[in-house]
């Protein structure tokens, strides 16, 4: 079944194309990411929110992207995509129940690796791998992981897929562990680590990455609808997540001296499958998808703060996970990866970045 509807392999080897000069774009030093799970944008951001603090406290403070959209469904794809680029297939869509690896997985046009699976070649590289190669560094601060790096055996079955009372990490929102460039490297277990890694890294600028995503537990991120120790989940949870953690992020010098804050959802309930930006379903996921999804995860929104934003902005430019990866690459200077490259995709220009750039 892994193999069904695998394309052969291409003769021609397509990689990542260089960004775009943007002389507008601000000297952004830090990106510290956040990931939710599972919201439409107008529970999210509409009258009756249970996410207040995001949606009032934070996007007051910064910019509201409202025409922000996943790139499918379930959850990890949507995960691979903002890192790598990488369309979603048939496993990645259905969560990846088992860890496997992606067969045949040769890269193609599009930087696309073509076949079906879950870990994806050494070939196939990351934002993480790209900003390694450039001297300048990455973290994963994943809540609730025992040790750094953590993941299933290979090959075998998931058992991270529920919350369970001695542990609510879930592999498949962590999406370094899914491939073999960083797995299978010292680098993983130095740099995808503990949630709590992210208090001491933050005390100052040299210890803050240049790239961090963060994201919170099955019962903080809104996944769960009630938490392993029975206590509320969902978007009350969350909310309770971003007080606590958005307030030191902003409180560091990293950021207070070139930072940028970016929080979104996975995807938007799977009900809304819709898209923008010419997205595609790229080669290993069929239309409709194969859980009858996709391409395209809905529209989720997002909420961006830094020096350089102007505070209490709306932007209705289209915007979704691969044009955000094209986005943070051209902060730093850094190729396309995979759909990041799509010829006419906008990155965060002038529209994003209102405020003025000087230091």
């Amino acid at each position: 079944m892994r193999r069904l509807g695998i394309v052969v392999a291409l003769a021609a080897v397509c990689g990542a194309t260089a960004p775009t000069a943007n002389a507008a774009l601000p000297p952004v030093k830090h990106v510290f990411e956040i990931v939710l799970e599972n919201t439409n944008f107008d529970a999210a951001f509409g009258a009756d929110s249970q996410i207040p603090y995001l949606s009032k406290t934070l996007a007051g403070e910064g910019q509201l992207l409202r025409q922000y959209y996943a790139t499918g469904h379930n959850s990890l794809d949507n995960y691979v995509s903002m890192v790598s680029g990488q369309a979603p297939n048939i496993e990645t869509q259905a969560d990846c129940m088992a860890y496997d690896d992606m067969l045949p997985g040769v890269v193609g046009p599009n930087g696309q690796a073509i076949g079906q699976g879950c870990v994806y070649p050494a070939p196939v590289l990351t934002l993480a791998d790209q900003l390694t190669a450039k001297g300048l560094t990455w973290r994963g601060y994943m809540q609730d992981m025992a040790t750094p790096c953590e993941h299933p055996a290979l090959n075998s079955r998931d058992d991270t897929q529920s919350a369970t009372a001695d542990s609510q990490y879930a592999a498949r929102h962590n999406p370094f562990v899914y491939f073999h460039s960083i797995i299978d490297s010292p680098d993983c277990a130095k740099y995808d680590v503990p949630l709590g890694q992210l208090s001491v890294d933050l005390d100052s600028p040299a210890s803050s990455p240049s790239y961090a995503m963060i994201v919170p537990d099955l019962c903080n991120d809104a996944h769960d609808a009630t938490c392993a120790d029975g206590g509320p989940g969902e978007l009350p949870a969350a909310d309770k997540f971003l007080q606590t953690w958005v307030p030191k992020i902003l409180a560091s010098q990293a950021y207070a001296h070139g930072g940028l804050l970016i929080i979104t959802f996975d995807e938007a309930e799977t009900s809304d499958a819709s898209a923008c930006c010419g997205e595609s379903a790229g080669f290993n996921t069929p239309n409709p998808g194969a859980l009858t999804w996709g391409p395209g995860g809905g529209r989720v929104g997002a909420v961006l703060l830094s020096r350089f934003i102007v505070p209490g902005t709306v932007n209705d430019t289209p915007y979704n996970h691969y044009s955000r990866l094209r986005s943070i690459e051209d902060l730093f200077g850094l190729d396309h990866l995979g759909f990041a490259a799509q010829d006419g995709l906008k990155a965060f220009g002038d529209d994003v970045f209102g405020a003025s750039p000087q230091v």
